[in-house]
């Protein structure tokens, strides 16, 4: 029954998380195409870097420190876990032990201090967030948000916590075939027990412990943390561009080298009877498709926030906002597509229902926010591609913004004066 019982559990928790994924896949592709498979090896190396090297989270050494403790810690405990994952499939307890002999206790004892390490860098993670540090909070941050960090935080906790009781049961068990370092230290409570009593706690302590994991499996792609999946792809995928480097619109382009090509033919028909491609973005669909795996990679961790120059002088805008309004919209779409189909409008967009003008008006662009984000994330993008919606589409620009770009277009330069007057300011201050 004991192995039934855990097929079955395992069964459903896998079925869930990988319908799950297969919606997040869906609703990332509805993004606008865009093929991003160049200089591959850069691309790995990239990913390696920053993704499994944690080389963006170091930059703010405190938290990139227990960062990497709970990461490595989370990595290599899970080698214990395939153990107990093996355990219950053969209805076995500690398979490994009789095969690594003494090597098995100091494998689970360093398995344990990482544990410990882990539960410490929870806590501090806990503090900063209860202790009102600036960048955690914000108007995006009201609500689940917050209540999702701390419920991931502590969660962790009690897992490593169930590991702890298990092992100090199971070493009093084992009348000192068995020595773990960390619940040699807190074994104390173990003489209170008889040891059918500490069978049957280490027996709970175990399947607590899995049930913890396959409802934090399942409960993970509902959170931020989902970027300890969505990290990997989202940073092979980022871009390799310098920082800054804006991409042009294709529809644009073409119309531009039609408009420079002498042989052109301006009355042509269209290549395709294909509807023309909306300029710019006013809801998801329209924004890139890499633009949306970054909002579901986006961890809230508010760094790009706390140096946006527009948000440091109080303005509306915040890069962190931007990418989770571009994750509940997407959801939303994905949600009205289960119940409706794909052809279904609600009426709302992203532009107006979820980021306001104001907003994306106040960015600058100065991709300050892309250089802090610790997994590549680029909110810049999603902003330049609303605001060319409002520009060309709904000629929604600001007098000042009109009379820069009429210039441009008739000086060559944002000011009025014509290119031959452009050196009176040097005549005579020689």
């Amino acid at each position: 029954m004991s192995i039934i019982a855990f097929v079955l559990l395992s069964a459903a928790a896998i079925y869930f998380f990988a319908k799950r994924i297969v919606a997040v896949r869906r609703n990332i592709f509805l993004g606008r195409k865009e093929t991003i498979n160049d200089r591959s090896s850069e691309r790995w190396a990239q990913m390696t870097r920053v993704a499994l090297g944690q080389s963006k989270m170091v930059v703010r050494p405190v938290a990139g420190f227990f960062h990497i403790l709970i990461y490595v810690g989370f990595v290599l405990i899970n080698l214990e876990v395939l153990e107990i994952f093996i355990d219950g499939v053969s209805n076995n307890h500690r398979i490994f032990a009789p095969y690594l002999g003494a090597f098995y206790d100091v494998l689970i004892s360093f398995f344990e201090l990482l544990a410990l390490g882990v539960i410490i860098a929870c806590i501090v993670f806990l503090a900063r967030r209860w202790g009102g540090l600036k960048r955690f909070k914000g108007i995006e941050m009201q609500g689940f948000p917050t209540r999702d960090a701390s419920i991931i935080l502590i969660v962790e906790i009690v897992l490593m916590k169930a590991l702890f009781i298990m092992d100090a049961a199971d070493m009093k068990l084992s009348h000192g075939e068995h020595s773990f370092l960390v619940s040699s230290w807190l074994s104390f409570w173990t003489e209170w027990f008889t040891p059918a009593q500490l069978e049957t706690i280490s027996h709970t302590a175990w399947w607590f412990h899995l049930v913890g994991i396959f409802a934090f499996l399942n409960y993970v792609p509902y959170s931020k943390h989902f970027h300890i999946f969505m990290a990997f792809p989202n940073t092979w995928y980022g871009s390799l561009d310098p920082a800054g480097k804006l991409n042009n619109m294709e529809s644009v382009k073409s119309e531009v080298k039609m408009m420079m090509d002498p042989n052109a033919n301006p009355y042509a028909a269209p290549a395709s009877d294909a509807p023309l491609a909306r300029l710019g973005a006013k809801d998801v669909a329209d924004l890139s498709w890499k633009s949306l795996m970054d909002a579901y990679t986006c961890t809230e961790c508010g760094r790009c926030t706390s140096v946006c120059p527009a948000n440091q002088t109080g303005k509306k805008l915040s890069p962190r906002k931007i990418m989770m309004d571009t994750r509940d919209r997407l959801e939303e779409v994905g949600k009205n597509i289960d119940q409706h189909g794909m052809e279904f409008q609600d009426g709302k967009s992203l532009l107006g229902d979820y980021i306001s003008v104001e907003e994306i008006r106040a960015c600058t662009t100065c991709n300050a926010c892309v250089e802090a984000c610790p997994v590549l994330i680029n909110p810049v993008d999603i902003i330049v591609d609303l605001r060319r919606y409002l520009t060309l589409e709904e000629s929604n620009i600001p007098v000042e913004w009109g009379m820069m770009n009429t210039n441009i277009q008739n000086n060559g330069a944002p000011w009025k004066f014509p290119a031959s007057d452009r050196g009176n300011w040097a005549q005579n201050n020689g």
